[in-house]
C-alpha cells in the first residue's frame, strides 16, 4: 500500500483517537457483557500520546487517519522468565479500510519499538470469539497462550 503512512500520534490526533476508542468499545460489546453502559472509556488517550514510554501510532491514507494502535511496557509477574514485556492494544481500523494489511503494518511498527526498548516478549489480549482478530494476530506470529474464564456468582455452580 504505497500511500500508507504509519506515524506517532500527536495531541492533535486525540479527538479522532477518542472516536476510534468509542468504535472499538462498540465492536467489543457483543463479546463482553461486563462492559458498562455508555459513557465508558478504556484509555486515557491524551496521556498515552503525551507519554514517551507509550508508543501510540496512527495509520494515514491520503491524509486521513484510518487506524490506531499502542504499545506500552508492563512489568511481568515475578515468577516469569522475563521482567518486562510490551503490551499491544487500541487496535482499531475504520471498517472501510479493513482487509488491506494496515493493522499488520501497525503491529510491525509497535514490535520494532518494543524490541528497541529491549522488550522481547510481546503480548496482547483478544476476545475468544473475535475470530477475524485472532486470525490477523496469528498471521503476525502471535499464538494463543492462556484463556481467561469468568463466572458470575449468581450462576448456579454444579
Amino acid at each position: 500500500m504505497k500511500n500508507l503512512i504509519i506515524r506517532d500520534a500527536v495531541l492533535n490526533d486525540v479527538p479522532i483517537l477518542k472516536r476510534f476508542e468509542q468504535e472499538l468499545i462498540k465492536a467489543e460489546r457483543p463479546f463482553d457483557p461486563c462492559i458498562r453502559p455508555d459513557p465508558v472509556s478504556y484509555y486515557d488517550v491524551e496521556a498515552y500520546v503525551a507519554d514517551d514510554t507509550v508508543k501510540v501510532v496512527v495509520a494515514i491514507i491520503d491524509g486521513e487517519i484510518v487506524s490506531s494502535g499502542y504499545a506500552l511496557a508492563k512489568k511481568a509477574r515475578h515468577y516469569l522468565d522475563h521482567e518486562d514485556y510490551a503490551y499491544l492494544g487500541f487496535m482499531y481500523t475504520k471498517p472501510e479500510f479493513r482487509g488491506r494489511g494496515i493493522n499488520q503494518k501497525i503491529i510491525e511498527n509497535l514490535i520494532a519499538w518494543s524490541l528497541a526498548k529491549g522488550l522481547n516478549e510481546v503480548r496482547l489480549t483478544v476476545y475468544d470469539e473475535n475470530l477475524p482478530a485472532i486470525r490477523a494476530y496469528e498471521k503476525k506470529g502471535f499464538k494463543k497462550h492462556i484463556i481467561e474464564m469468568r463466572m458470575v456468582s449468581d450462576e448456579q455452580i454444579t
